[in-house]
């Protein structure tokens, strides 16, 4: 022992930190957001509020699309799905004019998209969404 304290032994000099692990977490957390995150493009439908259509005067006969979770309805007359964008079309005054979708109660929005899709085939683009 030495005088007024104790012998801890040679002093040792402190070892160097390795960084391998850390690098594996970073590694590991970039596969994991990698794997986790969406890539390419999300689908964007091109819509309109109910703001829009107060902007210019309605043109034609009304153009009410009732999609229900089992019909579509034109004007509160049930339409079959592949006649639905052939009535419509008779009612547009001009190809551009709006056709007012309104979803019913319980109705999904997969049910909706595929109405609106439809009717987009059939070169109908101009669809005003409301509650």
């Amino acid at each position: 022992m030495s005088e007024g304290g104790f012998d801890l032994g040679p002093r040792r000099h402190p070892r160097r930190m390795s960084l391998t692990p850390m690098i594996d977490v970073v590694f590991l957390l970039l596969i994991f957001f990698m794997l986790a995150s969406r890539f390419g493009m999300d689908v964007a439908l091109p819509i309109a509020g109910g703001a829009e259509g107060g902007a210019t005067e309605w043109q034609g006969a009304p153009r009410l699309v009732d999609v229900t979770p089992d019909a579509v309805m034109l004007n509160g007359t049930t339409t079959a799905p592949s006649d639905l964008a052939a009535a419509v079309a008779e009612l547009l005054p001009e190809p551009g004019d709006a056709v007012i979708l309104r979803p019913r109660e319980g109705t999904d929005l997969q049910r909706v998209v595929a109405v609106m899709d439809l009717l987009r085939t059939d070169g109908i683009t101009n669809m005003i969404l409301v509650e």
